[in-house]
């Protein structure tokens, strides 16, 4: 079990600048947070991790696990007015980021909503701006945007994705964790991503082991 902040998921209003969504601070409260990041791997690569091929301390599996349970869904599915009954999840977990991560782009369709829930502390990093999501109004201008979400305290961003659910950010290289969350369609592109990841999570432990 983990302690989230559904009351605080419940009580913050969707908005619609530029697209639909909610951000909801310290989704993970800080006593939570701190045993959460204390169970995350080291990962020293780049590139988005299926959280499946990960060895995981209790609080982060823990974690997981609420994030792909039926409570946390129908949360997110009355905030939105969505049907998510049956929709399949796929989660992963990123913790590092490149030079050439946070350029401007939407989601692939076949991501049906997207769930990022940062589990970073603050630093002068992301007071300056560095690394911090923003929600965009067009798909060719980082500064024109309506949001910024600074990946850190447990924040919670949740999005149903679109043609135009532009996002980005500015560059920064280093330590960034981030679980992602989907719940996918049940087409044959949804099927090739995740069957995408699970390959890439065999191919990536086959890699540490070598």
């Amino acid at each position: 079990m983990i302690d989230l902040d559904y009351a605080g998921l419940t009580g913050t209003p969707v908005s619609a600048d530029p697209f639909t969504h909610v951000v909801v601070r310290n989704f993970v409260p800080p006593a939570a947070l701190a045993d959460v990041v204390d169970g995350l791997p080291a990962l020293s690569k780049g590139g988005s991790f299926p959280t499946g091929s990960l060895r995981l301390g209790s609080a982060a599996a823990a974690l997981i696990k609420e994030l792909e349970g039926p409570r946390f869904r129908d949360a997110i599915a009355g905030k939105f007015g969505l049907n998510l009954s049956g929709a399949p999840t796929m989660a992963t977990l990123r913790g590092q980021s490149r030079e050439k991560d946070g350029r401007i782009h939407c989601d692939s369709l076949a991501k049906r909503v997207t769930v990022l829930l940062y589990l970073n502390p603050e630093t002068a990093d992301w007071a300056r701006q560095d690394g911090c999501l923003r929600l965009l109004r067009s798909p060719d201008n980082l500064d024109d945007y309506a949001v910024e979400v600074p990946p850190v305290n447990g924040t919670l961003l949740v999005f149903p994705n679109g043609p135009t659910t532009w996002h980005g950010h500015k560059q920064f290289v280093g330590r960034r964790y981030v679980v992602q969350l989907n719940w996918m369609t049940t087409d044959d592109k949804a099927r090739y991503e995740m069957r995408r990841h699970r390959v890439t999570a065999f191919l990536k432990r086959l890699t540490r082991a070598a």
